[in-house]
């Protein structure tokens, strides 16, 4: 399994022959614009974990672009069915066995709209299991209770967590919720792409350290093998 970062809470993940891509925010994104061509990327699959304009700018793009089946709740999937894009919805509990490996939707706890202000439902986070690596992708998210229930189910390789702050959870939340979803190894995204999120590396790293934990906060482009 390869992940790539492109800025805020876009992924890219690689999974033998299937390309995933995560929250895509890209041509809009001051950090990551001018060195990601989005007509350029392949997908088969995009998982958007929630409506807002800075995960899903570029789902519409892309999707059309290569075929891409969008994998959302049930609201961000009608939105983008009746524009006629593949789309599988799921909701909160469900999981479903894809190609690639099982995707199970989970809580996560924040606000969700279109920028046309359409409904986008509840937002959500994803837990996938494939090629015996397992990881979750929170979304953007508050610290909530509810992480407590992925690890009784599932064995985290890797918990891709928003450690931005004001938004969603900063870096103290992220370690207790590294340590409610029992996952030592953490991507940290949702960070410095404005002024309200920008974070400290260095100090974000020496506490997660000092947690014993691994902190991995990836440059635009770089990637991860797990």
């Amino acid at each position: 399994m390869k992940i790539t970062f492109y800025g805020h809470n876009s992924l890219q993940i690689e999974i033998e022959n299937t390309v995933i891509l995560v929250d895509p925010f890209i041509s809009g994104n001051p950090l990551s614009k001018d060195t990601v061509a989005i007509h350029s990327l392949k997908a088969n699959y995009i998982l958007l974990t929630h409506a807002h304009q800075d995960h899903t700018l570029d789902a519409e793009a892309i999707a059309k672009n290569t075929g891409a089946t969008i994998v959302s709740n049930w609201e961000i999937a009608s939105y983008y069915g009746a524009k006629g894009i593949a789309v599988h919805p799921m909701n909160f509990g469900g999981s479903w066995q894809f190609d690639f490996g099982k995707v199970k939707y989970v809580n996560a706890i924040h606000t969700s709209s279109f920028a046309d202000g359409s409904n986008g439902g509840q937002p959500g986070g994803f837990v996938i299991e494939s090629e015996h690596k397992n990881i979750y992708i929170a979304g953007d998210t508050a610290l909530t209770m509810d992480m407590k229930l992925i690890p009784m189910q599932t064995k985290l390789d890797l918990a891709i967590l928003p450690i931005g702050d004001n938004f969603t959870m900063g870096v103290d939340d992220a370690i207790i919720a590294s340590d409610f979803v029992q996952c030592e190894k953490v991507l940290g995204v949702h960070y410095d792409t404005f002024g309200y999120i920008e974070i400290d590396h260095e100090e974000a790293k020496r506490k997660f350290y000092d947690a014993g934990k691994d902190l991995m906060l990836l440059e635009i482009g770089e990637s991860i093998e797990l």
